[in-house]
């Protein structure tokens, strides 16, 4: 087994993990409403930090009359702004290491510029956020770019660690990939619904279990909800939607999350019945597909302690992590199942 790790692996990895520190940030400062905790950018009242003192906090409020200063929202933004901006330094390094080493075998560069491009949009939705005052088509797109800038980052973390083999082969096995392919885009659709949840404030409209609100099929305004046309210039802080377009759009993500679950729990059995009969590769298949199963089982817990606690913040920030985590067993999955970190075994068996 060939586990010789590529120049930048320990970068990458650190990167991945500072872009779950980012994730959860971005998680928390939506969730205590601190999206337009300062009210310019890049800067804060047009400090380089929030404003505390009387004299700065005057000063703001009399450039921003419109937006008081509530220093504690306006330091949730900044943080996440500046750990946002260390991550894009560390990705520049990775890009300038890709660079360097870019004749030696196994080293990805179209991979890490890529990374890089995407957190400079991710600046700009970050700048849009605000000027555009939390409009909810802007902030569910900036919550998927950081979900795509941490799977892309663990990404680049696989193809540096050292392990690769050919692609695992066979006729019982294409509907194995079939699957974990449609199940890749399902999870990237369900986390697509929840930023729309989170971004109209939706999270506690159905507050009962099973049912919402008493009902099977509560009153819902799907076209409302589902509208992404919705007018730019109000304030979106607290949500601009009437109630019933708000059910609709919890109520969708209730259904998404039942329609994951069975496909995810197919997905799990076909690859623990196609794992007998192709060795060591098997095993590490049965693994990953148990990893998606425990990361599943986390995400239905954490989903369902939110609406009987009524979307506690530990619990709410976590799980969004939740999503992340599931995500990226999900892309684990795939990438070795097309043949990317796998490790040598055929080599290695004989041996």
């Amino acid at each position: 087994m060939n586990k010789k790790r590529k120049k930048g692996f320990y970068l990458a990895l650190v990167a991945t993990i500072f872009a779950s520190l980012v994730v959860g940030v971005g998680a928390y400062t939506r969730l205590v409403h601190a999206g337009l905790g300062c009210p310019d950018w890049p800067g804060c009242y047009g400090f380089l930090t929030v404003p505390d003192t009387v004299p700065e906090i005057a000063h703001a409020e009399s450039l921003f009359p419109n937006a008081p200063v509530e220093v504690d929202k306006g330091w949730a933004e900044m943080f996440h702004r500046y750990i946002a901006g260390g991550l894009m330094l560390l990705v520049l390094l990775i890009v300038i290491r890709a660079i360097r080493h870019r004749h030696e075998p196994g080293q990805p560069l179209r991979l890490p510029i890529f990374i890089l491009a995407l957190i400079i949009l991710q600046a700009a939705f970050g700048m849009w956020t605000v000027t555009l005052k939390l409009w909810p088509q802007v902030v569910t797109s900036h919550l998927l770019g950081g979900f795509a800038t941490f799977s892309l980052l663990f990404l680049l973390t696989l193809r540096l660690s050292g392990q690769h083999q050919k692609k695992l082969a066979g006729e019982h096995l294409r509907l194995l990939k079939g699957f974990a392919v449609v199940s890749l885009l399902a999870v990237v659709g369900q986390i697509t619904l929840g930023g729309w949840v989170s971004s109209n404030y939706a999270a506690l409209a159905c507050p009962d279990l099973p049912m919402c609100q008493g009902q099977w099929l509560p009153p819902m305004n799907f076209d409302e909800g589902f509208h992404i046309g919705q007018d730019i210039g109000p304030n979106y802080l607290g949500g601009q939607l009437h109630a019933e377009a708000r059910t609709a759009i919890h109520f969708a993500h209730r259904v998404g999350a039942l329609l994951i679950t069975a496909l995810l729990t197919i997905n799990v059995l076909i690859a623990m019945r196609a794992s007998s009969g192709i060795g060591a590769a098997g095993v590490v298949l049965r693994r990953l597909a148990l990893l998606i199963v425990a990361a599943l089982v986390i995400q239905i817990a954490l989903g369902l302690s939110n609406i009987v606690w009524h979307l506690p913040l530990s619990m709410a920030v976590a799980h969004n992590l939740g999503g992340a985590l599931l995500l990226l067993s999900v892309v684990a999955y795939n990438y070795y199942l097309f043949g990317g970190a796998q490790p040598a075994l055929d080599q290695g068996e004989r041996s």
